[in-house]
Parts: C-alpha cells; sequence; structure tokens
C-alpha cells in the first residue's frame, strides 16, 4: 500500500502535467489563430479597398467612353440628318421638274393631236380627190386600172425578155468566140508538144501455164496449195476451163500483181506447196514494194516536182497498179503534170504549181478503200499533212469542185484533167455503162417541161432537145439549156463534157390543090 502511494502521485503529477500542457499548447494555438484571422481580415480590407479603387477607375473610364461614343454618335446622326435633308430638297426639285416636263409633254400632245386631225382631214380630201381622178381616167381610157397595169407589164415584160435574149446572145457569140480562140490555141499546143501511149492495161491478171497439168499441181491435194496461196495474197484464183492459163481476181490491184509474180514464179519454179507458197509471195512484195518506190520516184523525175514527202512517192508509185476507165493513173498523173505545167507556162501562171497539182491531184485514189471520203478531199488532206504548199493542196481538193478553186493553177489543173481523160483513146468503158450513161442523159433532158424530144448523140457527149414552141419561148430555150447543163454536171460523173443543143421550131404546111 505504502509503495502504492508514490506511484500514484507520480500518476496524478504527471496527469496534471499533461493536462497543463495541453491548455498552455490550446492557448498557444488559440492565439496563433487569432494572430491568422487578424492577418487575413487585414489582407481582406487592403484587397477590397484595392478592388474598390480598381472599381471606380474602370467606372470612370467606362463613363468617359461612353460620354465620347454619346457623342460621336449624336455627330453622326447630325450629319445624317443635314444630308437627309439635303436629298429631301433635290427630290422635291425634281419633282417638281417632272410635273413641268409632264405639263410640257401634255401641251405637245394636245398640239399634235390638232395637227393630227388637220392632217386626216386633208388625207381624207386628197383620196376622195385621186379616187375621182382615177375614175375619170378609167372613163376616158374605157379601161379599169389593173387592165391598164397588166397591159403596161406585158408590153414591157416583152421587150424586157426580147432585149435581154438579144444581148445575152450578142455577149455569148464574143465570149464563146474569144474563149474558143485562145482555149483552142492553149490546148492544141499542149496536147501536140505532149505525145501519150494509148490505153493498153486491163484489170484481169492472167497467168499462162505451160501445160494444163500444171492447174492440178496448183490446186493441190484437197485444194490445199490454192487455199494457201489466196490466204497468203488476199486474191481469188480463177481455176477454170481456158486453156493454159488461170486467171487472179482481186478489187486491190496492188494484190493482184503480188499475186501474178507469185503465180509465174511457181509455175516456173515448179515446186508448189504451201511453204514454197509462202516464200515466193513474200519475195513478190518486196519486189512489188521496190517497184513502188521506183515507180513514185519517176512519177516525181518526169514530172519535175522534186522534195516531195517518201509516203507521198509511195502513193504515186502505186497509181503505176490503178487504173480507171482503163487509163493508167500512174501515166494519167504524169500526163496531167506536163499539160498543166505548158498551159501554165502559156498562161503566165505558176508552172511548179501547176505541175505538182497536176501529178499529185488522183493520189487520193491510191488510198486504201476503207477510209471513207472522195479521192480529191482524201489526197488533199494526205498531202498537206505532208508538207505540201496551200496552192498545190487546193489544186487537188478543188479539181472536181468539191472546195472553191482558190488559185488559177487550180482551173489549170481541172482543165489539164479533162484533157488527159476525153483525149480519143485514153479511157474505155463498158457497153453496159455506156448503155446507162446515154439513157441516163435522155432522162434529165425529157425531165424538163416543155421537153418533146431528147436524144443522146456522139457517144453521148451531146444530147439534143426539141422543145414544143407553143410552150416554150426562145429566152426560155436559152434557160432551159442551162438549166439541163446544170442538172447534168450534179448528177452524173462523165470526162471530157456534153454539149446540150436545144432546137426549137416551128413549121407551117399547106398544101395547094
Amino acid at each position: 500500500m505504502e509503495h502504492l502511494i508514490p506511484s500514484a502521485t507520480l500518476l496524478i503529477g504527471v496527469a496534471l502535467g499533461a493536462i497543463v500542457s495541453l491548455l498552455l499548447l490550446r492557448r498557444h494555438q488559440d492565439a496563433q489563430v487569432e494572430n491568422w484571422r487578424t492577418l487575413a481580415e487585414t489582407q481582406n480590407q487592403a484587397t477590397r479597398d484595392e478592388a474598390a479603387r480598381d472599381a471606380a477607375a474602370t467606372i470612370a473610364e467606362a463613363t468617359e467612353k461612353a460620354r465620347v461614343l454619346l457623342e460621336e454618335s449624336e455627330r453622326t446622326a447630325n450629319r445624317r440628318r443635314r444630308e437627309l435633308d439635303r436629298e429631301a430638297d433635290r427630290l422635291q426639285q425634281r419633282r417638281t421638274q417632272q410635273d413641268t416636263r409632264l405639263d410640257r409633254l401634255e401641251q405637245r400632245d394636245q398640239n399634235l393631236n390638232k395637227r393630227q386631225s388637220r392632217l386626216d382631214k386633208r388625207e381624207n380630201r386628197l383620196g376622195k380627190l385621186e379616187d375621182e381622178r382615177k375614175t375619170e381616167l378609167e372613163r376616158i381610157a374605157r379601161m379599169t386600172q389593173e387592165e391598164a397595169r397588166e397591159e403596161l407589164m406585158a408590153v414591157v415584160e416583152n421587150d424586157s425578155r426580147n432585149d435581154m435574149a438579144r444581148i445575152i446572145r450578142q455577149v455569148e457569140a464574143s465570149a464563146r468566140e474569144e474563149a474558143d480562140t485562145r482555149a483552142r490555141n492553149i490546148i492544141s499546143l499542149a496536147v501536140q508538144r505532149l505525145a501519150s501511149e494509148h490505153v493498153s492495161e486491163i484489170s484481169v491478171s492472167v497467168v499462162p501455164l505451160p501445160s494444163d497439168d500444171m492447174k492440178g499441181r496448183i490446186i493441190g491435194r484437197n485444194g490445199r496449195n490454192i487455199r494457201a496461196f489466196e490466204l497468203a495474197t488476199g486474191v481469188d484464183v480463177v481455176v477454170d476451163d481456158t486453156p493454159e492459163a488461170v486467171t487472179i481476181s482481186s478489187f486491190n490491184p496492188v494484190r493482184r500483181e503480188v499475186a501474178r509474180q507469185a503465180m509465174g514464179k511457181l509455175v516456173t519454179d515448179g515446186r508448189i506447196h504451201p511453204a514454197r507458197i509462202e516464200k515466193l509471195v513474200e519475195d513478190a512484195t518486196e519486189e512489188v514494194n521496190q517497184t513502188i518506190r521506183e515507180e513514185g520516184e519517176r512519177a516525181a523525175f518526169e514530172a519535175g516536182v522534186p522534195g516531195l514527202h517518201p509516203e507521198i512517192i509511195r502513193l504515186l508509185g502505186r497509181l503505176k497498179f490503178r487504173t480507171s476507165y482503163g487509163q493508167n493513173m500512174h501515166a494519167h498523173a504524169i500526163e496531167t503534170a506536163h499539160i498543166a505545167g505548158m498551159i501554165a507556162g502559156e498562161l503566165g501562171a505558176d508552172v511548179d504549181v501547176a505541175r505538182a497539182g497536176g501529178l499529185l491531184h488522183d493520189i487520193g485514189k491510191a488510198i486504201d478503200h476503207e477510209v471513207e471520203g472522195t479521192h480529191a478531199l482524201l489526197g488533199a488532206d494526205f498531202i498537206k499533212r505532208h508538207g505540201v504548199r496551200e496552192n498545190v493542196v487546193n489544186c487537188v481538193a478543188s479539181h472536181h469542185h468539191e472546195v472553191e478553186p482558190a488559185y488559177v493553177e487550180a482551173y489549170i489543173v481541172e482543165a489539164a484533167d479533162a484533157i488527159s481523160g476525153a483525149r480519143p483513146g485514153a479511157r474505155r468503158e463498158s457497153l453496159e455503162s455506156y448503155i446507162k450513161r446515154v439513157k441516163t442523159l435522155e432522162e434529165i433532158a425529157a425531165s424538163f417541161d416543155g421537153v418533146d424530144q431528147s436524144y443522146a448523140l456522139q457517144a453521148g457527149r451531146e444530147v439534143r432537145i426539141i422543145i414544143r414552141p407553143d410552150d416554150v419561148d426562145d429566152l426560155q430555150a436559152l434557160q432551159l439549156s442551162r438549166d439541163v447543163a446544170r442538172k447534168i454536171e450534179e448528177t452524173m460523173q462523165y470526162p471530157g463534157q456534153i454539149k446540150v443543143q436545144v432546137i426549137r421550131e416551128t413549121r407551117a404546111v399547106d398544101f395547094a390543090r
């Protein structure tokens, strides 16, 4: 028990010390909190004072800006008000001017109405006077106005038509006489200076055989040789009853020439089988191509047209194997170039252009048929793409009147082409096409009103038309000949020219008994 008392005392002392310490610590904390609160209130008061000062400055600045804006708005409003006042004054002045102008227009309209009334009255009086004058004239002449007009027009028309027909005859006779003389001189000089062969080539190729036994070898077992030949050349081989000959048919003359040469080599060699056929066809193709190049160069050299593009030279050579009405186009091109050059020399035109145009005028016929278009336009487009001059291109394009001739050399080339194709022996045509052409001539002539009979004469180079004299007078006969000639030009193709002769004849027959 005695030991417990000091321990309890110690515990009580410790507890009292702890309590005292806690009380002291709490008092110290309260004092520190109070200091912090005081410091915070001081800082808050300073912040509030500073914010109040800033707010007062901001309010003062905003008040000043508002005052400035208000003053500016008032000045702008005053300026706009003055402008509106001035605009209102101008509108008022314009309205006053418009009112004044309307008053003037109304006054002028009234004056015009009065003047129109006076004019209407005067016109009515003049109309009555004109009617009275016409009535008096009709009474004196015993003829109405329409009858007098018709009679006068008939007299004037008859006199005019007679004068017109007479003048036309005189002018045409004078022009024809001078033109015929000049043209005959020029053409005769050109033709006399040129010596050309007559047409001799045909468009069917026939290959001679040493014997008829060769036909079987050409055909081959089960026809393999002839099939291989046709496949390699693109032609048709006709083996018929013709003794010791086979016929090669193709629309392409170059292929036909290749096939002819290859067939001749096969017959000469005697070894006929598909492999040999292909080899000889290749050799013949190369030879024909070489011939084409040589013939093109020869044509350019003979015509005196240097400097042509190689492609143009190639097409010129292809003309060697093409014909028109039996006339070889290669020889025709050279002949046309010579004639055109001589005519140009006589007329003082450009000889080089005329020769080039004559040489190249039918080059479009050598272009493959798969290309659409006429040979004149195709040829002109082809040579233009290969650097030929514009005047030569126009000569080629216009020689069949598909475009308008722009140079005198174009007319010369057209005339030279007609001379070369129309000269005796130059061309031939089949009996069927000849009959068709003659029949078409007569049908064209008979299709016009007033024609009684029509006949085609001189192998279709003249059409003679007999007209009914009661239906067609002299002037209409002259016009009829021109219309028939123009329709023939538009609807037919023919070499040279066709003479249209219209005959009007009145016969009176009686008998003395």
